[in-house]
């Protein structure tokens, strides 16, 4: 066995390795997240900003970093990356109050804004065309692992521990990665290398990002309505200052030409609005209607994820043979009806049909994700991998913000800042169904969005 094969193996067991942790500690935090607003005596609305300061920070980085990392080296962001996660994780461990918490989760997000933007990348320069697919494939199946035995493991944890335990265990895991990047991932990635950083289309890029997320997700407000327009106005700017930019941070031509590009990443945007908030919302309907507590509320939520978990591997190997189009078009399909159902939840809803529900809109998910990634890092040249390893990823975080933005605002028009009681349990189911039915819309948009891309081969 050559050096090359083996450093292939190596990169992609690490990669994977980091994928599995950083959706293993949100997934397990998901099912802590009521019995973190007991500890603190939050309302559901502060609750959710546990969950949108992670994905807020980590969405306006991941294009910078992506660019950073071509220009400097992949493995080296992806290492500091790996570092700030941990130290970050280990921080919101010995959080004492919710505020604390919240800002620690924002650090946190911007180291995984690092491993995000590098880790697909990484992939994808070490695997040629032919094999991507199936290393792409094993990664994702790797990330719903971590969202498989998160639920799981996580409500055991804070069940019988406190929800701190999770925390400590990811950091403790995150610097055991540290040497393994140091000594057996060789060589570096850096095709860019030479090219000037945007650092004032960064600036701008980042305030209109954050402007435009921030805004949605306190759109009930009509300050968020006055961030959102100058969010939009900042993006217009960065935009336009890209086109005379002789070292861009974002090439519009990826954009504007690429169609396979353009379109895979916006169904991926959609995907991840229209999914992402499924767990949460979920987590709160099980203990706080149904009456579960974490470690059984886990179990249930494991559905989804080993679903996904088992047929992504499947899915990233159809896209290396079939065209990825056609895969992730079904898988869309599948998922968006697999939402249907939840629009007619209620107190009697029988605990066997949420976990059917799960599975099902686990494999709709498995077959849209895998190809999709493939689609997009198979549509541009090696020296671009990093931006559209960071494009992808941008389009996923900045769904799942807007995914809890239109979650904070239904909750906030339904039930205000009041906590969830036995007294007002009608009003959360009634924001229950309104925020599925707007998910199931989302989605079905995403069919047309995923059969637009055209193909690839």
């Amino acid at each position: 066995m050559d050096e090359k094969s083996v450093n292939k193996k190596v990169i992609l067991f690490v990669m994977t390795l980091s994928s599995f942790l950083t959706t293993f500690m949100a997934s397990s935090l998901n099912v802590a997240l009521p019995t973190i607003a007991k500890e603190f005596t939050i309302s559901p609305v502060m609750l959710s900003w546990v969950a949108t300061a992670y994905l807020l920070t980590a969405a306006i980085f991941l294009v910078p970093f992506g660019k950073i990392a071509d220009i400097y080296g992949r493995k080296n962001i992806y290492f500091i990356g790996i570092i700030l996660y941990g130290v970050s994780t280990l921080a919101c461990a010995i959080s004492q109050n919710a505020t604390i918490l919240i800002v620690i989760r924002a650090i946190q997000g911007i180291g995984s804004s690092m491993i995000f933007a590098t880790s697909i990348a990484i992939l994808s320069s070490a695997f040629p065309p032919g094999e991507r697919g199936r290393a792409l494939g094993f990664n994702l199946a790797a990330t719903y692992l971590g969202l498989s035995i998160g639920p799981f493991i996580g409500g055991i944890l804070t069940y019988q521990i406190g929800w701190r335990s999770i925390l400590y265990i990811t950091a403790i895991a995150s610097f055991c990665m540290v040497p393994l990047v140091l000594t057996r991932i060789k060589g570096e990635w850096a095709e860019a290398k030479g090219n000037k950083f945007d650092w004032k289309g960064s600036v701008v890029y980042m305030i209109g990002l954050f402007c435009v997320l921030y805004g949605f997700s306190v759109l009930h407000d009509q300050f968020g309505v006055s961030l959102v327009i100058t969010g939009v106005i900042a993006l217009a700017v960065f935009f336009r200052m890209q086109q005379s930019t002789l070292f861009p941070l974002l090439d519009l031509s990826h954009f504007k030409k690429n169609v396979v590009f353009k379109f895979s990443n916006l169904a991926a945007f959609i995907n991840y609005s229209a999914t992402f908030a499924v767990g949460f919302l979920l987590s709160l309907y099980l203990q706080d209607v149904k009456g579960l507590n974490p470690q059984s509320t886990g179990l249930i939520l494991v559905a989804q994820p080993i679903t996904m978990a088992l047929f992504s591997p499947i899915a990233g190997r159809l896209s290396d043979k079939l065209e990825p189009r056609l895969v992730a078009t079904i898988g869309m399909t599948i998922t968006t009806a697999g939402l249907i159902p939840f629009i007619f939840l209620n107190e009697q809803t029988p605990i066997f049909l949420i976990v059917a529900t799960l599975l099902f809109i686990g494999i709709g998910f498995a077959l849209f994700a895998s190809p999709n990634t493939n689609a997009i890092m198979s549509s541009v040249e090696p020296r671009h991998y990093g931006i559209a390893s960071a494009s992808l990823g941008t389009m996923r975080l900045s769904g799942q913000v807007i995914s809890m933005g239109i979650v904070v605002l239904i909750l906030a028009i339904y039930i205000g800042k009041i906590k969830i009681t036995a007294e007002n349990t009608y009003l959360f189911l009634n924001s229950l169904r309104t925020l599925f039915l707007i998910f199931s819309i989302i989605c079905a948009v995403g069919i047309f969005a995923s059969l637009a891309r055209g193909k690839l081969r």
